[in-house]
């Protein structure tokens, strides 16, 4: 059921809309970072509040690229994201016209879409990979998700902000999402006695 809203951005699992879907912890860890740099608009209604933002997701595992990307695209950015083999554009459309975001295959390569952004992130499971600074343009968020620094030494000539690691955030939703899920079981079970 979560791993559904999440991609149909049903962001409630109860008709009343007071439990909130449960979000895997590093791609929720990465949204409250950006949150707190500044990059959603908080004038915008939520949904729509990174309306205009062009966002690079450089990782498409199950575990947290696909997710993030889906989560930051039903948030109505555009995101690239990148693996290996291609890649994908997930958007909610021109005007965010979809309720929920679509997956478009495209020709792009990485020097095409990097230059574009307003927020990179990586999160490439190896030391060896290293995203050339001169790809991204001035005044980009370069925020980085792996256990290995993703990011050129000289990151910070180009980036406004640079994140170096999401570890200690992601420990922080984890706790949250537990808590919110022993407040769900104890409250469901309380309503049916």
């Amino acid at each position: 059921m979560y791993v559904s809203n999440m991609y149909h951005n049903h962001r409630f699992i109860d008709q009343d809309s007071s439990k909130k879907s449960i979000i895997p912890c590093t791609p929720l860890g990465i949204v409250k970072v950006l949150e707190y740099i500044g990059v959603y608009n908080t004038v915008l209604p939520f949904g729509n509040r990174l309306y205009g933002r062009v966002i690079a997701v450089i990782n498409r595992s199950e575990v947290v690229g696909r997710p993030l990307a889906a989560l930051l695209a039903n948030d109505g950015a555009m995101v690239y994201s990148v693996d290996i083999n291609n890649i994908e554009r997930f958007t909610r459309g021109t005007g965010l016209k979809w309720h929920m975001h679509k997956v478009e295959k495209t020709d792009a390569t990485l020097e095409d879409i990097i230059p574009l952004c307003d927020v990179v992130i990586t999160g490439v499971p190896t030391k060896a990979y290293k995203l050339p600074t001169a790809l991204l343009r001035d005044g980009v968020n370069a925020i980085n998700f792996s256990a290995f620094k993703n990011f050129e030494d000289t990151v910070t000539e180009k980036a406004s902000i640079y994140v170096p690691s999401v570890g200690k955030v992601t420990i922080a939703m984890l706790e949250r999402n537990l808590l919110r899920l022993y407040d769900y079981f104890h409250n469901f079970s309380e309503a049916t006695k």
